[in-house]
């Protein structure tokens, strides 16, 4: 669908939001959201999975202004601390220390009291289908939607293991269509790379430190004894797993289209960059400005 055929969202219309799976990419989706309030739009309903349903549960729970100062002013060391690594357990972080980090922020509200109908989608490994958590505490239900499976331990909800919803529903769109909204936007983290695949990437110059995002590379690599001047497991199951997840969105958004979808870049930055949020929440911004405009708003 071309931004012409799009049909036309009025400013005071119910919009119903799906925000996608991405790693730290999700991180732009501030931006998006906080350029949907400018311009006007009533967000009534959020749908998402990953780091899609943490800004989302965030944005529903009234704190992402909050949230958005405390992640802009975290440090790389600073993020690195707040990961507890686990031994002998299905995952390499616990997670506590990072959810109760955010719980100090956000608060600790059950999702049916939210001003905004909220929707974490995550993943039952073991009946391999969606769980859509949609009332109970609203960390229980991110903490299980944002569970990557080799990174973080799995989280249990109601007595089920659940997993990441990008596994089965990076876009969820599917999960927005219980609200009474009159329209859809979906954010779509897979969109086309700012640096196309062939063109050369920059080279560091002398023999300074290490790109930061290769620092952390080697602190996964060195955790799994593997050989950090080579592709490890890290990185081998971030691009496994945006692979896989690029093609279900695809699928998705032709099953589903909404009225507009914004589209982040693919190589904004690696999946646990978390500290380069700022420098995110602009390109989500800037592409949530772009894709309104071109629709005509």
């Amino acid at each position: 669908m071309t931004p012409a055929e799009a049909p036309k969202i009025a400013r005071r219309e119910k919009v119903a939001l799906a925000l996608g799976a991405g790693g730290a990419r999700g991180m732009a989706q501030i931006g998006v959201l906080e350029v949907l309030d400018e311009r006007g739009f009533e967000i009534v309903a959020i749908a998402g999975a990953s780091s899609g349903a943490l800004v989302g549960g965030i944005h529903a729970a009234g704190r992402l202004r909050a949230f958005r100062e405390a992640i802009e002013g975290m440090t790389r060391g600073q993020f690195l601390r707040l990961l507890d690594p686990v031994v002998a357990r299905p995952g390499l972080v616990a997670g506590r220390r990072l959810v109760d980090a955010m719980r100090e922020v956000v608060g600790d509200p059950d999702i049916e009291t939210l001003p905004v109908q909220f929707t974490a989608v995550a993943v039952d490994l073991e009946r391999q289908r969606e769980v859509w958590l949609r009332s109970g505490p609203l960390w229980d239900a991110l903490r299980a939607s944002f569970a990557v499976p080799g990174v973080f331990t799995p989280h249990v909800v109601h007595g089920r293991e659940l997993v990441d919803g990008g596994l089965l529903a990076p876009l969820p769109i599917a999960a927005t269509r219980l609200s009474d909204a009159h329209r859809l936007i979906a954010v779509d983290m897979h969109g086309w790379p700012r640096r196309p695949p062939g063109r050369p990437a920059d080279t560091p110059q002398g023999n300074g430190p290490a790109p930061r995002g290769r620092r952390l590379a080697q602190w996964f690599h060195r955790r799994l004894g593997n050989d950090p001047d080579r592709m490890g497991f890290a990185e081998t199951m971030a691009r496994a797993l945006d692979t896989m997840q690029a093609q279900i969105a695809r699928v998705q958004l032709a099953l589903d289209p909404p009225e507009l979808v914004i589209r982040i870049p693919r190589d904004a930055c690696q999946f646990y960059e978390f500290w380069r949020a700022r420098e995110l929440i602009a390109i989500g911004r800037m592409e949530a400005e772009k894709a309104l405009s071109e629709a005509g708003y």
